[in-house]
């Protein structure tokens, strides 16, 4: 990492991971352990500020608020402050949200069943090591441990971070006491070594299976001989039927009126939002003191400040005594940046410097430096006027969202069987809408792709009326109303299929009878190329590449990978099938890693393939340990919420 992507993470660690930290062991390892969905959609009045239970333990409206909106607040640091929180919505990110804190409190329930604990010195032990709170590798002290923790957005108590990272510690000790027992041997490490860093340079000539498609013709002997022998491949899987009341969120957005006071008030609430920061752009001479004499350090820095003051040339003098690595080939620069991206003893100088000025040392953590203003940006606001037309249609589209989800909860306590969507439909000016028959993936009439529709019309009875789920254009309330089951087809349902999967097989035999005749002129060929274009072929090349890499006309191929590599430089394939395409391959040159270089390279290797494996047993440990567990999710508050 170079010294300036340290200064500006200095600042910016905290806004992305402490706010965080609830989630981030849960997202960092445990990528997917969910296995059951509970629905709970009543509760005591007592509970109604829950939006889920697991075990006995309440997921609270304000604890999703607030990890949902430092999940937001993570994407705009990431994204740019204009994301549209509307897209994170139909992404499904506040259900994401919601699923990772039901795992994280199935992880904590988990830990306390098998006895799982951590002390006041085990949390205080983790605090000194985080490196927000390390300077010169000591920790910097409760006072400005308190500082950086309320400058967050928004600001943190050290008994929220604390209580985050007891569970994050909680959680590492329920991993390792259920995967402690894996380990991964030398040989499985060297094998992996040598198949992610042994590389080969291809000429490589291929022979796609359309070119030879056109003039093929298949009978209907061969038609169904075909079927026949491959009736799996053309089974039709399970279709539901629905009828659904459908609340469309266009529809309510084109009957909000927006007031001028509230796209005044919004707009002065979010000013942020049309605002840029002041900004400087500034280049620096940084000599560091970590490991070295202070005192020696400054007097060669006084030397280099010299240097510039007596009309040396500034980036000449960065390049050449400048120790931060990602500057110094630009003379220094960092281009431009704005409040907040440095360290604050750096950012006060240089906002404080005016154009071509010079400072005097500015000591930091990393040592002295000597800075140099390029140019300046100031900050300016979008006038009202700009943004008005944006902000109406936001405040409509929030508006008609809210609507939306007040409207189908409103509709969903009215309709408790089937019978009662008509009548429910027409006193609320709705329609009810029937889809014909569809696969579990594919889009349903007059509702789209819709996931969640498809789960909940595939796992609703017959006869059941399901609850309200998050479509394109809205929400649908939907019950089943037909279903037919997986099945193999007649030939005549899939003619077209069979036929074409014919043709695409004949074209592919035909592709791999031209290769064979000319693989034997191009193995005995001194010069591979030449003896390719003399067929009348195409030849390709590589530069060297290692296994998984995309290759020319025919991207990634494990078949092609495998007798590559197989094969020692100057040697030529026998005609190898690649999907929809036929190649021959030369190595033109080879690359084994040598013993040294796995030696080098074979703790680091070890650690990373132990995590992973140990990560995909611990998932599936906690598919069957939240199997058993009693978990609930209020999905009319989660709509409440995420509207």
């Amino acid at each position: 990492m170079t010294m300036l992507d340290r200064m500006r993470r200095h600042r910016n660690w905290l806004k992305w991971s402490l706010g965080l930290v609830v989630l981030a062991f849960i997202i960092f390892y445990i990528p997917d352990f969910l296995g059951t969905r509970g629905s709970w959609t009543g509760g005591a009045p007592g509970q109604r500020d829950a939006v889920a239970e697991v075990e006995g333990r309440t997921i609270t409206v304000a604890e999703f608020r607030r990890a949902y909106y430092a999940q937001l607040q993570a994407y705009r640091n990431a994204y740019g402050g204009s994301l549209n929180e509307q897209l994170l919505k139909q992404l499904g990110v506040d259900r994401q949200i919601l699923q990772q804190l039901v795992d994280e409190q199935a992880a904590m329930a988990e830990a306390e069943r098998l006895g799982i604990r951590v002390s006041d010195a085990e949390v205080r032990e983790r605090i000194v090591r985080v490196p927000a709170f390390l300077e010169n590798g000591q920790f910097i002290g409760e006072a400005r441990y308190r500082q950086l923790l309320g400058m967050q957005n928004p600001p943190l108590t050290t008994a929220e971070f604390e209580d985050g990272l007891r569970r994050n510690v909680l959680f590492e000790k329920l991993r390792d006491a259920v995967t402690a027992w894996i380990t991964v041997s030398d040989a499985e490490v060297d094998r992996e070594f040598r198949r992610r860093n042994e590389q080969v340079k291809l000429q490589l000539v291929s022979f796609p299976a359309d070119k030879f498609r056109e003039g093929l013709s298949a009978t209907d002997a061969e038609l169904g001989a075909y079927f026949e022998g491959h009736k799996e491949e053309f089974r039709i899987g399970e279709k539901r039927k629905i009828r659904f009341v459908a609340v469309d969120v266009q529809t309510l957005r084109g009957r909000v009126a927006v007031a001028p006071t509230d796209v005044e008030r919004y707009y002065n609430d979010n000013i942020e939002q049309y605002s840029t920061p002041e900004q400087v752009r500034a280049s620096h001479i940084l000599l560091k003191t970590e490991g070295k004499d202070e005192a020696a350090v400054r007097a060669q820095a006084e030397q280099v400040l010299a240097e510039v003051r007596a009309g040396g040339d500034f980036a000449a003098l960065a390049t050449k005594y400048s120790e931060d690595d990602g500057s110094k080939a630009n003379g220094g620069d960092l281009d431009f940046f704005g409040r907040g991206r440095m360290v604050p003893e750096f950012e006060q100088v240089a906002f404080s410097l005016q154009p071509g000025a010079v400072s005097d040392l500015v000591k930091t953590q990393y040592g002295f430096h000597i800075i140099k203003v390029a140019e300046k940006r100031a900050g300016s606001v979008r006038p009202l006027e700009q943004v008005r037309d944006q902000i109406t249609e936001q405040l409509k589209w929030d508006r008609a969202q809210q609507q939306a989800s007040d409207l189908v909860n409103q509709v969903a306590a009215e309709i408790k069987e089937p019978a009662d969507l008509d009548r429910v439909a027409k006193t609320r000016g709705l329609a009810v809408r029937e889809s014909g028959f569809f696969l579990r993936d594919e889009p349903i009439a007059d509702i789209g792709p819709s996931p969640e529709a498809a789960a909940e019309a595939f796992s609703l009875e017959q006869g059941k009326v399901g609850q309200p789920v998050r479509t394109a254009g809205g929400y649908a309330i939907l019950t089943v109303t037909g279903r037919q089951d997986s099945r193999l087809p007649r030939l005549d349902e899939v003619k077209d299929r069979v036929r074409d999967a014919v043709l695409r097989q004949k074209a592919l035999e035909a592709a791999r009878q031209k290769a064979l005749s000319v693989v034997a002129s191009l193995k005995s060929a001194p010069d591979f190329e030449q003896a390719a274009k003399a067929a009348g072929l195409e030849v390709k090349a590589t530069e060297r590449v290692a296994r998984g890499s995309a290759l020319p006309d025919i991207g990634i191929s494990s078949e092609v990978d495998a007798a590559a590599f197989a094969l020692a430089a100057g040697a030529v394939s026998d005609p190898v099938a690649a999907g929809s395409a036929v190649a021959i391959v030369k190595v033109a040159e080879r690359k084994d890693v040598t013993t040294a270089e796995i030696a080098a390279g074979r703790d680091a290797l070890r650690a990373e393939m132990l995590n992973a494996e140990r990560g995909r047993f611990f998932s599936s440990y906690m598919t069957k340990a939240k199997a058993r567990m009693n978990i609930r999710i209020d999905r009319e508050a989660l709509q409440r919420l995420i509207a």
